[in-house]
């Protein structure tokens, strides 16, 4: 952890570093080659909506029922002739959904799978669920998800300017079309549980890229003042020194959520809480990714379009360049102030460790021999 922290430190002082905006366009690939896969399997197979979204009946079986899942799920759907999920509860009872049957349907249904249960008749309880109710959630879902998105563009607009807003609009479609995708991929059912899981990501989502845009706006004041470095550097310093700090808050926030989706509903086998941890597990590792891969990233790359940021990277490059021919290291190539007062010695944007310049009045003026 020591390290961990220590590594945090010359990552936040620009010491070590990674090109993350130099590498963009990898990013971008791997990027667009996962939304891709994500839309194709969302095209071909489709989202497996849960009861509540197309109507039908949900049948309980009593506690410690013998019959397997798999066997229950076979006289449902003979007794039915749709298609049927069973779960086992934690006491040993089932749940078995079936949909798209009406009320005249759902007695003989459960009649017959009393009888295929070996239970009596009051033994198997249903009830009935119609497709109204879900599709009063996803309309409410999707007027509250358009809202979230107008009012979080405004706002990044107004406390960044529009190119983060633009950016942090695109991360977050980025992160709910994956999100998606995977639960067609996967088959997960989606339930209102999915809903609230993906309405609450784009919170999560949006953390770590604001995080960075404040660190990036402070960092780039009056940075046409300077010869030192493009907007490009800045944006990869940005990232670098908060790198860490994101990376142990998604860190913390995925431990619970995979505790949910692997131990509860894989090893337990409460099935039940598969729908909201998927979307929270997925959506959080994918925010991540944007905020640090492709919003900051797209920042830079709107930015370096303006006529000052390249005025500013031509000024940049030929400074460096005359360094270069100079025999300068890379590092003294600029001699303007750096931004936010850092310290004239400070390295760019990825480099090496810095070298730290020797102290030239070292000694000068100190009387020789011993102290007095």
């Amino acid at each position: 952890m020591s390290k961990l922290g220590t590594l945090g430190a010359r990552l936040h002082r620009g010491e070590v570093g990674y090109d993350f905006v130099g590498n963009r366009k990898i990013w971008y690939g791997i990027s667009i080659l996962i939304t891709i896969t994500a839309i194709v399997g969302l095209a071909v197979r489709g989202l497996n909506m849960g009861i509540e979204f197309q109507g039908g009946a949900v049948f309980n079986t009593p506690k410690n029922t013998q019959a397997s899942v798999s066997q229950a799920e076979r006289y449902a759907e003979e007794a039915s002739g749709h298609d049927a999920i069973v779960q086992k509860l934690g006491n040993g009872s089932l749940r078995i959904q079936v949909a798209g049957i009406g009320t005249n349907e759902a007695d003989r249904v459960s009649a017959e799978l009393a009888k295929d249960l070996k239970l009596s008749e009051d033994e198997v309880t249903g009830e009935l669920v119609g497709p109204s109710w879900g599709e009063q959630i996803a309309t409410k879902a999707w007027q509250g998800l358009g809202i979230f998105l107008v009012l979080v563009v405004i706002y990044l607009a107004i406390a960044f300017e529009w190119r983060m807003a633009l950016a942090a609009f695109v991360a977050l479609i980025h992160d709910i079309t994956i999100t998606v995708g995977i639960y067609a991929l996967v088959g997960f059912e989606v339930t209102p549980g999915t809903v609230i899981g993906l309405l609450t990501i784009l919170g999560y989502s949006l953390y770590d890229t604001v995080v960075v845009f404040d660190s990036l706006k402070e960092q780039t004041k009056d940075i046409t003042k300077q010869t030192r470095w493009t907007y490009s550097d800045v944006a990869n310093r940005s990232i670098n020194s908060t790198l860490v700090r994101s990376i142990n808050t998604t860190v913390v926030a995925l431990l619970p959520v995979a505790g949910l989706l692997f131990i509860g509903g894989g090893f337990l086998g409460a099935g039940m809480l598969n729908d909201i941890s998927l979307s929270l597990f997925v959506g959080l590792a994918a925010g991540a990714y944007s905020s640090i891969f492709i919003a900051t990233p797209l920042v830079a790359d709107l930015k370096e379009r303006e006529p000052q940021m390249k005025a500013l990277r031509k000024r940049v490059l030929a400074k460096r360049a005359q360094a270069a021919t100079q025999g300068a290291p890379a590092d003294a190539a600029g001699t303007d102030e750096p931004l936010d007062d850092e310290p004239e010695d400070a390295a760019p944007a990825v480099v090496g460790p810095r070298n730290q310049p020797t102290s030239r009045g070292r000694g000068r003026g100190r009387p020789s021999g011993k102290r007095r």
